[in-house]
């Protein structure tokens, strides 16, 4: 799998691409700058064939009224709970993420545990709430590796001072992301990549999960 990592707007989110080696490709947390994503995909010769959200704070889906243009606009994922609040005016951040007015037509659905198979890639979706009630964490088996959001960062986790934030939610959601193999690459919401393995070792939040 190919993993191309663009940080968009003002709050510097990672939207991630990916690419299983088919022209179709998937986009996570497309945040801001739908431009400069539509033209990364469009240099790599690649369709956009989903659309995924780690969760609905602004910051992370900026992006999509200008990324889903066309007569065929892709499928977009996000948890229910999220996508009760994430269009709404109480989800603006003025004047960065002026928000969107209303959920895209192709909105979909994810639930914890299901498995998703889109662009040639299978992910499953873990449900992680605690930074927001409808978080989740997308995990490819094949090469093992985790886009956490705003769930897990490197040395740190989100946090949960923000409205339908909740730390020993969070808590728990760590706990089920420990379960997975040490050598899962984690790709965060924010900030450099890093592994299950080394988040065990040096993360305070991670080993004695207590936020």
């Amino acid at each position: 799998m190919i993993i191309e990592t663009l940080v968009v707007g003002a709050y510097e989110v990672n939207c991630y691409l990916l690419n299983g080696g088919e022209r179709a490709a998937l986009a996570i947390d497309p945040g801001h700058e739908a431009e400069r994503i539509r033209a990364q995909l469009h240099s790599r010769g690649w369709d956009l064939a989903a659309v995924l959200l780690t969760h609905g704070h602004a910051d992370h889906l900026c992006g999509l009224g200008g990324l889903l243009g066309g007569a065929r606009p892709p499928p977009v994922y996000l948890h229910a709970l999220d996508a009760r609040w994430a269009f709404s005016e109480r989800n603006r951040i003025a004047p960065d993420y002026e928000g969107l007015a209303a959920p895209p037509a192709t909105l979909q659905p994810v639930t914890d545990g299901q498995t998703l198979e889109l662009g040639g890639l299978t992910c499953r979706v873990i449900a992680t709430p605690g930074h927001s009630p409808g978080g989740v964490c997308y995990y490819f088996p094949e090469p093992a590796a985790l886009f956490s959001g705003d769930t897990l960062f490197q040395g740190t986790v989100g946090r949960t001072d923000l409205p339908g934030g909740d730390g020993h939610v969070l808590a728990a959601s760590l706990r089920q992301l420990a379960r997975l193999p040490d050598a899962t690459r984690v790709y965060p919401g924010h900030g450099p990549a890093t592994t299950i393995g080394a988040e065990k070792a040096d993360n305070i939040f991670f080993r004695a999960p207590a936020v």
